[in-house]
């Protein structure tokens, strides 16, 4: 903690004034960090109403979170306390989030029943974080750009496949 309120320019009881320790500490810094993914997420969903690409912008979304120079995608890919139950709901939401808005669409798009639907949200979605996350731990090897055209385009080419309820323009 004397860290922390170090680096914040403020003294350890200025800092208890806000958190009661640790652990709040940590975890208003995951609510902080799982409101910005999801609020990227959630814009990548509503980017267009063609589905390639909102499956690109939200791999996209993705990428560019776990790229960011401040390496704040730890705090919600990567700790050691998701046995805490406040801890691993914040890491949990996001994901769970996303996942649901892209099985909404789909379950919209192509009469799937939703728990079907469900299934390839979840996929989708762990595809593109499990991608995102696996990029930046092994150094960046593939430029981001192709990084992100690669996973989409196997997102797409699975997912394109189920035939769809309404009409859309730039199914392939």
């Amino acid at each position: 903690m004397d860290e922390i309120a170090e680096r914040a320019g403020v003294s350890k009881p200025v800092l208890y004034q806000h958190f009661d320790g640790k652990l709040e500490l940590y975890l208003g810094l995951l609510e902080t960090q799982s409101d910005l993914l999801i609020n990227r997420l959630e814009a990548a969903l509503a980017s267009s109403d063609d589905n390639a690409e909102r499956i690109a912008a939200t791999v996209r979304a993705y990428f560019q979170f776990a790229d960011a120079p401040d390496g704040a995608h730890r705090l919600l890919f990567e700790t050691d306390l998701s046995s805490e139950p406040a801890v691993r709901d914040l890491l949990e939401r996001p994901f769970r989030q996303c996942a649901d808005a892209v099985a909404e669409l789909i379950a919209q798009d192509t009469g799937m029943p939703f728990g079907s639907a469900q299934l390839l949200g979840v996929s989708l979605v762990g595809m593109a974080q499990a991608c995102a996350q696996r990029w930046v731990s092994e150094g960046r090897q593939t430029p981001l750009e192709e990084a992100i055209t690669l996973v989409s385009t196997v997102a797409w080419r699975g997912l394109g496949r189920f035939p769809l309820a309404r009409a859309e323009s730039g199914s392939d």
